[in-house]
C-alpha cells in the first residue's frame, strides 16, 4: 500500500482518536466476531474478518475496502481467526469443531484437523510461530503442532468454557479467561498457565463475580487488562502474582453478554473498546478517563482496533455483519 510506505521506516506517531468514516465494508450476512490486521508491516493494509456466516474474509482495508478473498471452509460459525506471524496464513476455527490453517493467496488449506469441541478462542505462539493454542466449550484447552497435526499439551480447568486466551511477553506463560462464575466462588474466571509444563501457575487473579470475555496486553508496560461483563475493564499485573490494580477502572461502556474486545493503540497511551450500544470508547491509559465516545454502529460494536503503522486509523465490526474504518 502507498499510504503505508511512508510510515513503514518511521518510528509510530502519537495515536490520534479517529474522527470520520473512510470505508463501510458489509458483505457479511452474519455478525462479525473477530478482526485483525495483517501482522507484517509491508501488508497491514490487509485486514481479516471472521464471522458467524461461515466465511473468512480478507480485505483491502487501506486503499479501497474492497472484500479481496472469502474463505468458505467451515459448515458452521466461525468464531476465531488469526494470521501467521509471516500474513500468508490464516487460522481459524468454529463451532464445527474444525481447526484450519488456509494458505491466504490459494485459499488450499495446508492443516485442518477436528477438535474435539468447538472452538471460541485462538492464539498463535508468540516465538514459535507453528504452535497454536485453542478452547472453546471444553474443560480442556490444547496446544497444537501444525508441523504434525498433533496435540502437544492439553490444560485441563475445572470449567465450562474458554472465552479468550493470551500470551504473556515470550510465551512462557498464557493466560485463559473462563466461564466459571457460574459456580458458588468466584475465583477460576481468569486461570495463568506454564506454557511447557501445562501447570496452573493462578486461579485467583479476578474475584468478582464477573466473567471476562476478552484480555489484551499492554504493548510496553508489563500489564494486562480484562474486558469484564460488569460493564469495565479491569488491569492487572503481567507479572506473578499478576495482581489487579484496584484504583483503575475503565468504565462507561457497557458490555450486557457480548464479547466485546479491548485492544490498546500500539504506543499504549489508549485503550479502545466497543460497546453492547454499538459505540466505541477511547480511554486514556493512564488515568482511565473517557477521552471520547464515537458512535460507530446500530447494533452492538464487538471489536475495535488500532492499526499497527498508521497512527490513526481504526477498524470496527458489529453484530449485524458490518465493519468500518475510521481516521
Amino acid at each position: 500500500s502507498e499510504l503505508i510506505k511512508p510510515y513503514l521506516g518511521s518510528k509510530y506517531k502519537l495515536t490520534e482518536v479517529p474522527k470520520s468514516l473512510i470505508f463501510y465494508m458489509s458483505k457479511h450476512s452474519g455478525p462479525v466476531n473477530e478482526i485483525q490486521w495483517c501482522p507484517v508491516r509491508e501488508q497491514s493494509h490487509m485486514l481479516l474478518s471472521a464471522s458467524m456466516d461461515k466465511t473468512v474474509k480478507v480485505w483491502d482495508a487501506v486503499d479501497t475496502g474492497w472484500c479481496l478473498k472469502t474463505y468458505s471452509c467451515h459448515s458452521c460459525a466461525v468464531r476465531a481467526a488469526q494470521w501467521s506471524s509471516c500474513g500468508r496464513r490464516i487460522l481459524s476455527g468454529g463451532f464445527d469443531s474444525m481447526l484450519h490453517l488456509t494458505d491466504v493467496e490459494t485459499g488450499k488449506q495446508i492443516f485442518s484437523s477436528k477438535n474435539e469441541f468447538r472452538i471460541s478462542a485462538l492464539k498463535f505462539h508468540p516465538t514459535e510461530s507453528n504452535i497454536f493454542i485453542c478452547g472453546g466449550f471444553s474443560p480442556e484447552v490444547k496446544a497444537w503442532d501444525i508441523r504434525t497435526s498433533k496435540v502437544l499439551r492439553v490444560y485441563k480447568a475445572a470449567v465450562q468454557q474458554t472465552l479468550d486466551i493470551l500470551f504473556l511477553p515470550e510465551g512462557r506463560e498464557f493466560l485463559t479467561s473462563t466461564d466459571a462464575v457460574s459456580r458458588d466462588s468466584a475465583d477460576r474466571t481468569i486461570i495463568a498457565w506454564d506454557f511447557q509444563s501445562s501447570a496452573k501457575i493462578s486461579n485467583q487473579i479476578f474475584h468478582e463475580r464477573y466473567t471476562c470475555p476478552s484480555l489484551t496486553l499492554h504493548p510496553k508496560e508489563s500489564m494486562f487488562v480484562a474486558q469484564t461483563n460488569g460493564n469495565y475493564m479491569a488491569l492487572f499485573s503481567a507479572q506473578r502474582p499478576y495482581r489487579i490494580n484496584k484504583k483503575k477502572r475503565y468504565e462507561g461502556h457497557k458490555v450486557e453478554g457480548f464479547a466485546v474486545g479491548c485492544e490498546f493503540s500500539p504506543d499504549g497511551t489508549l485503550l479502545v473498546t466497543g460497546s453492547s450500544d454499538g459505540k466505541v470508547f477511547f480511554y486514556n491509559y493512564h488515568t482511565a478517563r473517557i477521552i471520547r465516545t464515537l458512535s460507530a454502529h446500530k447494533e452492538a460494536c464487538v471489536s475495535a482496533i488500532f492499526h499497527p503503522v498508521l497512527p490513526s486509523l481504526l477498524a470496527t465490526c458489529d453484530w449485524a455483519g458490518e465493519i468500518k474504518i475510521w481516521q
